[in-house]
Protein backbone atom coordinates (compact mmCIF):
# COMPACT_ATOMS: atom_id res chain seq x y z
CA UNK A 1 0.00 0.00 0.00
CA UNK A 2 1.15 3.35 -0.61
CA UNK A 3 1.95 5.98 1.97
CA UNK A 4 -0.62 8.71 1.20
CA UNK A 5 0.04 11.62 3.60
CA UNK A 6 2.26 14.18 1.45
CA UNK A 7 2.66 16.20 4.90
CA UNK A 8 4.66 14.07 6.83
CA UNK A 9 7.39 13.03 4.06
CA UNK A 10 10.75 13.55 5.42
CA UNK A 11 12.05 15.54 1.87
CA UNK A 12 13.45 18.57 2.88
CA UNK A 13 14.15 19.91 -0.93
CA UNK A 14 10.96 20.56 -2.45
CA UNK A 15 12.21 19.34 -5.79
CA UNK A 16 12.72 15.84 -4.42
CA UNK A 17 9.76 16.32 -2.12
CA UNK A 18 7.34 16.83 -5.30
CA UNK A 19 8.93 14.46 -7.41
CA UNK A 20 8.92 11.97 -4.65
CA UNK A 21 5.16 12.77 -4.59
CA UNK A 22 4.72 12.47 -8.02
CA UNK A 23 6.19 8.67 -8.00
CA UNK A 24 3.57 8.12 -5.07
CA UNK A 25 0.87 9.26 -7.66
CA UNK A 26 1.80 7.16 -10.10
CA UNK A 27 2.14 3.79 -7.51
CA UNK A 28 -1.89 4.73 -6.41
CA UNK A 29 -3.01 4.73 -10.18
CA UNK A 30 -1.28 1.03 -10.44
CA UNK A 31 -3.02 0.26 -7.17
CA UNK A 32 -6.32 1.41 -7.89
CA UNK A 33 -6.23 -0.15 -11.85
CA UNK A 34 -5.17 -3.24 -10.64
CA UNK A 35 -7.56 -3.27 -7.37
CA UNK A 36 -11.01 -5.63 -7.64
CA UNK A 37 -13.74 -3.66 -8.19
CA UNK A 38 -14.78 -4.10 -4.85
CA UNK A 39 -11.56 -2.79 -3.04
CA UNK A 40 -11.22 -0.20 -5.82
CA UNK A 41 -13.00 2.58 -3.32
CA UNK A 42 -10.25 2.70 -0.91
CA UNK A 43 -7.40 3.26 -3.11
CA UNK A 44 -9.32 5.65 -5.49
CA UNK A 45 -10.25 7.62 -2.29
CA UNK A 46 -6.56 7.69 -1.26
CA UNK A 47 -5.59 8.91 -4.99
CA UNK A 48 -7.84 12.04 -4.79
CA UNK A 49 -6.74 13.13 -1.61
CA UNK A 50 -2.90 13.23 -2.90
CA UNK A 51 -3.49 14.64 -5.98
CA UNK A 52 -5.78 17.33 -4.39
CA UNK A 53 -3.80 18.07 -1.17
CA UNK A 54 -0.39 18.43 -3.77
CA UNK A 55 -2.04 20.31 -6.66
CA UNK A 56 -3.23 22.83 -4.05
CA UNK A 57 0.65 23.00 -2.62
CA UNK A 58 1.90 23.49 -5.60
CA UNK A 59 -0.76 26.19 -6.59
CA UNK A 60 -0.11 28.09 -3.10
CA UNK A 61 3.84 27.94 -2.64
CA UNK A 62 5.50 26.80 -5.83
CA UNK A 63 4.05 28.31 -8.93
CA UNK A 64 4.14 31.59 -7.14
CA UNK A 65 7.26 31.55 -6.85
CA UNK A 66 8.48 29.63 -9.68
CA UNK A 67 6.84 33.00 -11.91
CA UNK A 68 9.13 35.12 -10.34
CA UNK A 69 12.33 33.16 -9.82
CA UNK A 70 12.42 31.30 -13.82
CA UNK A 71 12.65 32.17 -17.60
CA UNK A 72 9.50 32.62 -18.88
CA UNK A 73 8.23 31.68 -15.83
CA UNK A 74 4.26 33.07 -16.31
CA UNK A 75 4.31 31.26 -19.52
CA UNK A 76 5.48 27.93 -17.81
CA UNK A 77 2.69 28.47 -15.14
CA UNK A 78 0.24 29.74 -16.77
CA UNK A 79 0.56 26.09 -19.08
CA UNK A 80 0.90 24.20 -15.84
CA UNK A 81 -2.73 25.59 -14.74
CA UNK A 82 -4.21 24.73 -17.51
CA UNK A 83 -2.96 21.12 -17.17
CA UNK A 84 -4.25 21.10 -13.69
CA UNK A 85 -7.46 22.57 -13.97
CA UNK A 86 -8.51 20.04 -17.08
CA UNK A 87 -7.37 16.80 -14.86
CA UNK A 88 -9.26 18.50 -11.50
CA UNK A 89 -12.22 18.58 -13.92
CA UNK A 90 -11.64 15.21 -14.69
CA UNK A 91 -11.05 14.35 -11.43
CA UNK A 92 -13.99 16.11 -9.61
CA UNK A 93 -16.46 14.19 -12.20
CA UNK A 94 -14.69 10.61 -11.14
CA UNK A 95 -15.01 11.87 -7.41
CA UNK A 96 -18.44 12.89 -7.06
CA UNK A 97 -19.60 9.35 -9.78
CA UNK A 98 -17.25 7.15 -7.58
CA UNK A 99 -15.40 3.98 -8.38
CA UNK A 100 -18.57 2.18 -9.38
CA UNK A 101 -19.61 4.23 -12.11
CA UNK A 102 -19.61 2.49 -15.28
CA UNK A 103 -17.34 4.91 -17.16
CA UNK A 104 -14.91 4.77 -13.85
CA UNK A 105 -12.14 2.94 -15.85
CA UNK A 106 -11.77 4.54 -19.39
CA UNK A 107 -12.14 8.03 -16.81
CA UNK A 108 -8.97 6.68 -14.98
CA UNK A 109 -6.80 5.93 -17.50
CA UNK A 110 -7.72 9.29 -19.48
CA UNK A 111 -6.84 11.17 -16.00
CA UNK A 112 -3.69 9.04 -15.52
CA UNK A 113 -2.12 9.96 -18.99
CA UNK A 114 -3.21 13.79 -18.05
CA UNK A 115 -2.02 13.63 -14.75
CA UNK A 116 1.82 12.19 -15.58
CA UNK A 117 2.07 14.91 -18.72
CA UNK A 118 1.14 17.09 -16.96
CA UNK A 119 4.15 15.83 -13.64
CA UNK A 120 6.41 15.59 -16.91
CA UNK A 121 5.80 19.21 -17.76
CA UNK A 122 6.51 20.04 -14.28
CA UNK A 123 9.93 18.35 -14.34
CA UNK A 124 11.10 19.39 -17.78
CA UNK A 125 9.67 23.12 -17.53
CA UNK A 126 9.09 24.07 -13.67
CA UNK A 127 11.49 21.88 -11.68
CA UNK A 128 14.73 21.47 -13.48
CA UNK A 129 14.68 25.89 -13.79
CA UNK A 130 13.68 25.76 -10.16
CA UNK A 131 16.29 24.10 -9.36
CA UNK A 132 19.25 25.90 -10.76
CA UNK A 133 17.50 29.22 -10.03
CA UNK A 134 17.01 28.50 -5.98
CA UNK A 135 19.74 27.69 -3.59
CA UNK A 136 18.86 24.70 -1.37
CA UNK A 137 18.05 27.11 1.58
CA UNK A 138 15.54 28.22 -0.76
CA UNK A 139 13.93 24.67 -1.59
CA UNK A 140 14.28 23.88 1.60
CA UNK A 141 12.11 26.70 2.84
CA UNK A 142 9.76 25.98 -0.07
CA UNK A 143 9.58 22.27 1.04
CA UNK A 144 8.18 23.32 4.60
CA UNK A 145 5.82 25.48 2.81
CA UNK A 146 4.45 22.45 0.62
CA UNK A 147 4.03 20.20 3.81
CA UNK A 148 2.57 23.18 5.86
CA UNK A 149 -0.49 24.18 2.81
CA UNK A 150 -0.85 20.10 2.15
CA UNK A 151 -1.92 19.65 5.91
CA UNK A 152 -4.21 22.07 5.53
CA UNK A 153 -5.24 21.68 2.10
CA UNK A 154 -8.61 20.43 0.22
CA UNK A 155 -9.22 16.64 0.27
CA UNK A 156 -11.02 16.79 -3.18
CA UNK A 157 -10.71 18.56 -6.31
CA UNK A 158 -12.27 21.86 -6.56
CA UNK A 159 -11.90 22.74 -10.13
CA UNK A 160 -11.51 26.90 -10.57
CA UNK A 161 -9.06 27.50 -7.55
CA UNK A 162 -5.89 27.24 -9.32
CA UNK A 163 -4.48 30.54 -8.19
CA UNK A 164 -2.57 31.20 -5.22
CA UNK A 165 -4.95 33.91 -3.99
CA UNK A 166 -8.38 31.75 -4.57
CA UNK A 167 -6.77 28.96 -2.60
CA UNK A 168 -5.88 31.41 0.15
CA UNK A 169 -9.42 32.53 0.06
CA UNK A 170 -11.64 29.62 0.34
CA UNK A 171 -8.84 26.60 0.43
CA UNK A 172 -9.45 26.67 4.52
CA UNK A 173 -13.13 26.65 4.72
CA UNK A 174 -12.98 24.16 1.67
CA UNK A 175 -10.61 21.86 3.83
CA UNK A 176 -12.80 22.22 6.45
CA UNK A 177 -16.18 21.27 4.77
CA UNK A 178 -14.01 18.26 2.68
CA UNK A 179 -12.68 16.70 5.98
CA UNK A 180 -15.45 16.70 7.95
CA UNK A 181 -17.20 15.33 4.65
CA UNK A 182 -14.84 12.90 4.54
CA UNK A 183 -15.11 11.87 8.60
CA UNK A 184 -19.17 11.49 8.49
CA UNK A 185 -18.81 9.36 5.13
CA UNK A 186 -16.06 7.39 6.93
CA UNK A 187 -18.25 6.85 10.23
CA UNK A 188 -21.24 6.09 7.94
CA UNK A 189 -18.88 2.97 6.16
CA UNK A 190 -18.29 5.00 2.89
CA UNK A 191 -15.14 5.60 1.16
CA UNK A 192 -14.93 9.26 1.82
Amino acid sequence: MTRTAPETMDETDVIDLLQTQHGMIRNLFDEVEQAPADERGEAFTRLVRLLAVHETAEEEIVHPFARHAIDGGDGVVDDRLAEENEAKELLSRMDEAGPDAPDFMPNLLMLRAAVEAHARSEERYEFAQLRAHTSEAQRRSMAAGVKAAEAMAPTHPHPGTESATKNLLVGTPIAMMDRVRDTIRKAMGKNP
